[in-house]
């Protein structure tokens, strides 16, 4: 899977900003995407702007290729995706990122595939369109569907990164615990609690009723996060009662 990230190419259309070439590096870096693509960019303000917002990135910006046509991006590209946010007869078969991003992975582990983003101003013209294989939109409030270039460079390549299955979240290193060492905590908090006077008696089935439910799923109404309240507040008066000097603990 990481042959196909490697397969994998960003293509900016006629980008205007620097800083938004350079905040897509940063982006396509998070992602293991290291390839860039700039068609007839016409930067309007340098690159020094570039290079601040690339970050350690930098070597993406620096190594970029730039061509004079989109027919010269992707000439080799088995697959060209094209991002749109504009709507129309020939926009109709878009699809989320998320919902095609296995296949994409999957055409990249042929060959070479273009992520293509259009102008900031304007996106994708209609015969650029034309040539992609693959349109994706992706999904935002209908209220406002204008979104950073970079911003988007980021969702598209992350869509794809999660899609090759290379990140494994950690996991926790001690097992389960046993049902047997989970009945000795209760018993144990049940001593204490006793003990430091949060509970006599009468209430104790009542209240451990309350712990246990707690410690099963943990603090989540504010039922369970008053009863853990009353036990810090009772077990710090414990602490600081003189008349309890000297007491020998009771816990097993």
């Amino acid at each position: 899977m990481a042959a196909a990230l490697d397969n994998i190419r960003v293509v900016l259309v006629g980008t205007l900003y620097s800083g938004n070439v350079g905040s897509a590096c940063r982006a396509m870096a998070n992602m293991g995407i290291r390839h860039l693509t700039l068609v007839a960019p016409n930067i309007q303000n340098g690159w020094d702007e570039g290079e601040k917002m690339a970050v350690h990135a930098g070597d993406i910006l620096r190594n970029r290729r730039e061509t004079a046509t989109f027919e010269e991006a992707v000439a080799d590209c088995v697959a060209v995706v094209g991002t749109t946010a504009r709507g129309g007869l020939y926009r109709q078969h878009v699809k989320a990122p998320r919902d095609c991003a296995a296949d994409i992975v999957a055409l990249a582990e042929t060959g070479p595939v273009a992520l293509v983003f259009g102008r900031e101003d304007k996106g994708l013209l209609n015969e650029e369109i034309a040539q992609c294989t693959h349109l994706v939109r992706i999904p935002v409030d209908e209220g406002y569907t204008s979104i950073n270039l970079a911003q988007a460079v980021l969702i598209v390549c992350y869509e794809l990164f999660t899609a090759t299955g290379l990140y494994h979240p950690p996991h926790e290193k001690a097992p389960p615990a046993p049902q047997a060492q989970k009945m000795q905590l209760m018993k144990n908090w049940q001593i204490m609690l006793n003990d430091i006077g949060f509970m006599d008696e009468k209430q104790t089935d009542h209240m451990m009723q309350g712990i246990h439910r707690i410690f099963s799923r943990g603090v989540v109404t504010k039922d369970d996060a008053a009863i853990m309240l009353g036990v810090a507040r009772q077990a710090l008066w414990a602490h600081r009662n003189p008349k309890l000097e000297g007491r020998k603990p009771s816990i097993a």
